[in-house]
């Protein structure tokens, strides 16, 4: 292992989870001869994914289904799962008795070697660093290119393998960013997909949560690259110290890059370098968001001396993640789209613009205490019907109401199974059945994924029957 700072250090990791950090987090410590204690508030059945990949680890003590009282004891070391709140009483308590409080990706990044891109936005993080992962293959460089952070994919079991030449990319959420924040936390290239209202609930103010989002820009110097969305370009809440590059659907005549028709056009240096190059997206790639989406991960692919003229290829052969505007089943009539990533309002309206008049859509969920206006506006505008979810259903409804000038069938679930049902009940009134909720999961599902795999599941089964 090349890291032995750890060696004999009593770690806690708080939080688990089921996407891989805190998984990753116990691993690594104990490979580096701490003495490790796991606690989440999950049982061992919720969390039995998580606890078949420690198989093998030696732990010095499992927690599960609750924080015991002395699980600080003797520890030097807290991993936080991101979804802990900064506010929780173990991480005040840790604090206070000045212990060192991180998190699995500060883990990672106080110890790997590569140069690291970061992604950042309350929308399309996931696709574009996926894009920019692809995009960077051509010809950035000598080394080699990783992806991971919030995108699912932990790294610190590659640090052995990471080079100073390689690039590493990193999808870091708003709850990664905080700490980052405090620890300022640099990156060559930092990209910022979009900024919306989202995770109140977690961050308790919009300021706060535009100051997470703003930590990937703060430790810049002059020489690396900010890259940010057009309509944030003479916002100065968004100031950067970095060479500032724009991206959108338009030609501002600035650095940075934009769509032209079904070109893609790169500028930087006050427009001294310019590369245009024929791009189109395929279908499974649908919708305005993802052009912007490319844009930005184009741009800063580019700039590390990525050749443009291999992006199209790149385009042409790229999956989209699961659970982000996937078309999913067909059959008898309908298709079965899959967007559950859609957790924020604005998601959710850029998937009902694009299939403007044809989709019967579900939506709502749990409240992160977001305005769910824009939403129900799209919904009156653009739906052919909708099944609404969850704690927002009620507010959904009544926004939808109140604003439409238009009839669309419209209903209530109190089951996620009765929301299908009522969807595809809809069937004479549109050809699209769209998971597209614009709010987070939780209290129905445990993610995201979860959700998403049951409407797959649902679709496949419906789109089968004779």
């Amino acid at each position: 292992m090349v890291v032995s700072d750890y060696g004999g250090v009593a770690a806690t990791v708080l939080g688990l989870g089921s996407f891989g950090g805190g998984v990753a987090a116990a691993r690594f410590l104990a490979a580096c001869g701490a003495r490790v204690t796991v606690t989440d508030l999950k049982s061992e059945a919720e969390l039995a994914e998580s606890l078949g990949q420690l198989d093998g680890v030696r732990l010095g003590r499992l927690a599960l289904g609750g924080h015991p009282e002395d699980v600080l004891e003797g520890c030097g070391l807290l991993v936080v799962n991101p979804a802990v709140r900064p506010d929780h009483p173990l991480v005040l308590q840790a604090r206070a008795r000045g212990m060192d409080v991180t998190t699995e990706i500060d883990l990672f990044l106080r110890h790997q070697s590569g140069r690291v891109m970061a992604v950042t936005g309350s929308n399309g993080k996931s696709t574009t660093a996926a894009l920019l992962h692809g995009f960077l293959q051509c010809g950035a460089g000598s080394g080699r290119v990783w992806l991971g952070g919030n995108i699912g994919v932990s790294l610190l079991d590659r640090l052995e393998e990471i080079c100073a030449t390689d690039w590493v990319v990193l999808e870091l959420s708003s709850f990664q960013l905080e700490l980052l924040r405090q620890r300022r936390f640099r990156c060559e290239s930092a990209i910022l997909t979009g900024f919306s209202a989202n995770h109140l609930d977690w961050h308790g103010s919009l300021e706060a949560y535009q100051r997470a989002k703003y930590g990937i820009f703060a430790a810049q110097h002059p020489t690396d690259i900010s890259i940010i969305p057009e309509e944030l370009s003479e916002d100065p809440q968004w100031r950067v110290r970095g060479r500032r590059h724009v991206f959108g659907l338009e030609d501002q005549g600035g650095d940075g890059a934009c769509f032209s028709d079904s070109h893609l056009v790169l500028r930087t240096g006050d427009g001294w370098r310019e590369d245009c190059v024929r791009l189109e997206l395929p279908q499974r790639l649908p919708g305005e968001h993802n052009r912007r989406n490319v844009a930005a991960a184009a741009c800063a692919a580019w700039l590390a001396g990525a050749d443009a003229e291999g992006f199209a290829g790149v385009v042409k052969k790229f999956q989209p993640l699961p659970h982000r505007l996937q078309c999913v089943a067909q059959g008898r009539g309908l298709q079965f789209w899959n967007d559950s990533i859609a957790t924020t309002p604005e998601s959710a309206v850029a998937a009902l613009r694009h299939f403007s008049g044809r989709a019967i859509v579900l939506a709502g969920g749990y409240d992160k205490g977001q305005d769910l206006s824009e939403l129900s506006a799209a919904i009156a505008e653009h739906a052919a019907g909708a099944v609404l979810m969850g704690q927002t259903a009620e507010q959904l409804r009544c926004q939808i109401e109140s604003g439409n000038s238009r009839s669309i069938g419209l209903a209530v679930a109190t089951d996620f199974r009765i929301a299908f049902e009522l969807a595809v009940a809809m069937r004479d009134r549109g050809d699209i059945v769209l998971l597209s909720p614009g709010c987070a999961s939780y209290g129905w599902f445990r993610d995201f994924r979860e959700r998403g795999e049951q409407f797959e599941r649902l679709a496949r089964e419906w789109s089968a029957e004779a």
